[in-house]
């Protein structure tokens, strides 16, 4: 059988397909995928239209604008992906501003190729929806019990950080935080994996998108535990962008600052990819909430403390 010619415009549909091992199978990637490290050498079909290295109310005011003008915020290199003649072509249908998205894809291919690649579009909202694209994915590279593998090892790490949490007694509260400026509450699968790490979700919704927060109203939940997760910034990053935030008058109020349990994670790598690294999201989450009862080593790689 001949090999599937794949380009992956979503960093977590790119994770997926390495983890079922079909590495081998990818041609074309975005401009965010970035792990593993041996996709880097990739061409990449996409570009984004706003700077991605303002701080974050500068990127929000651009997102918004840019949506406002009924404008993508993404460049699909239509040249580059005619070149390239991808069989499969991976993307999302989510988020506009998580990554290109399929009516973007659609219009692209529409216009540049000659052929007609297969569309695959992703929009997982929970864990389980998570498992799903895995397997979707697996189906189209003809790798569907390789990927059943892949799932039951997935799974049973998962099993194995919920059969220690049930047992315990004492559920922190936790707030997510997805975004800086404005804040914004982690939604989707995050307050699953909370619930699922051994702590009480305060605010964002299970399976919803994630939506705006108030300093009000995070001042009148007051969790235990404050995690930062932005979308698409790493620790170094996520630990700048905080700066102004420690200068609010209100800050040190904070039951979470007082106790000295603010963390910060790496969103971009964990939180904000619903792939296969959705697992080691949870593991952080168990290590953050009862640091007593797991260690999984992600601290000082994937976490940090205030």
């Amino acid at each position: 059988m001949q090999k599937q010619r794949v380009v992956s415009l979503l960093p977590s549909a790119t994770e997926i397909v390495c983890a079922l091992g079909a590495t081998d199978c990818l041609v074309g990637r975005s401009h965010e995928c970035d792990y593993p490290s041996e996709i880097l050498s990739l061409p990449v079909c996409t570009a984004p239209k706003l700077d991605a290295t303002a701080n974050s109310a500068e990127i929000d005011r651009q997102v918004k604008q840019l949506v406002q003008d009924a404008v993508s915020i993404y460049r699909i290199d239509t040249q580059r992906l005619r070149q390239l003649k991808p069989d499969l072509i991976l993307t999302q249908a989510q988020c506009e501003v998580c990554a290109v998205s399929l009516p973007e894809v659609e219009q692209a291919v529409s216009q540049a190729l000659g052929t007609r690649p297969r569309i695959i579009s992703l929009s997982p909202k929970k864990l389980a929806d998570i498992w799903d694209d895995i397997r979707t994915v697996a189906e189209a590279l003809d790798l569907a019990d390789h990927g059943r593998e892949v799932l039951r090892g997935l799974k049973t790490r998962v099993v194995g950080v919920i059969e220690k949490a049930c047992m315990l007694k004492q559920l922190p509260s936790v707030a997510c935080i997805e975004w800086i400026e404005p804040l914004m509450a982690a939604g989707n699968w995050v307050p699953e994996l909370v619930q699922l790490a051994g702590g009480r979700n305060l605010v964002g919704e299970a399976a919803k998108h994630s939506d705006w927060l108030t300093w009000d109203t995070l001042r009148q939940h007051d969790p235990e535990i404050i995690v930062f997760m932005p979308c698409g910034f790493d620790l170094r990053r996520t630990r700048a962008e905080l700066a102004p935030i420690l200068q609010r008058p209100d800050w040190s109020k904070f039951r979470a600052v007082r106790q000295r349990q603010v963390c910060l994670t790496d969103g971009n790598a964990y939180f904000n990819r619903p792939g296969p690294r959705i697992v080691e999201s949870l593991e952080i989450l168990a290590e953050i909430c009862h640091p007593d009862r797991f260690n999984f080593g992600h601290r000082a790689k994937g976490w940090e403390k205030l």
